[in-house]
């Protein structure tokens, strides 16, 4: 929504006049579960550990972790949380979150080495939206969302 809340101080900013229009309809809730988890901005970057999936963070199994080693998994857990939260106050059935973060990865996170190396997986916000019946789609995908509400 082009907030700076990346972890490197910077906004990854969608120019989509689908979304501006949702935008002006009053249709989105603007929420950035890493800054809800009581992140700062700019922050270190952080992955889920190498092998391990978002579902295992969720159960305990597994940490998300800065480059510097610290474990930061608890933050994470609370901001999906307040997601969660925010998504069924507003009563939403949909969420487009942005991919590749720990948090908001649809269809691919890092590799937990901090090597650029994608790998499929989600994060543990996009975990938790969906085990609750929230459809998550990447800021790639509008044009999908659009279309799926659409035959409805």
């Amino acid at each position: 929504m082009g907030h700076a809340v990346r972890y490197d101080g910077a906004a990854k900013t969608v120019a989509n006049p689908i979304l501006a229009r949702w935008q002006v309809e009053g249709r989105l809730v603007a929420f950035c579960p890493e800054i809800s988890g009581g992140f700062v901005v700019p922050r270190l970057p952080a992955e889920i550990e190498p092998n391990a999936t978002a579902q295992d963070v969720l159960t305990g199994a597994a940490r998300i972790l800065e480059s510097s080693g610290t474990d930061v998994t608890a933050g994470f857990l609370a901001g999906a949380q307040a997601a969660l939260l925010a998504a069924q106050n507003a009563d939403c059935r949909h969420a487009i979150l942005t991919d590749g973060s720990p948090s908001c990865g649809s269809s691919f996170v890092y590799s937990g080495h901090f090597d650029g190396v994608k790998r499929d997986g989600i994060g543990v916000t996009t975990a938790l939206l969906r085990q609750n019946g929230i459809q998550v789609w990447h800021q790639g995908q509008i044009d999908d969302l659009e279309n799926a509400l659409s035959l409805k």
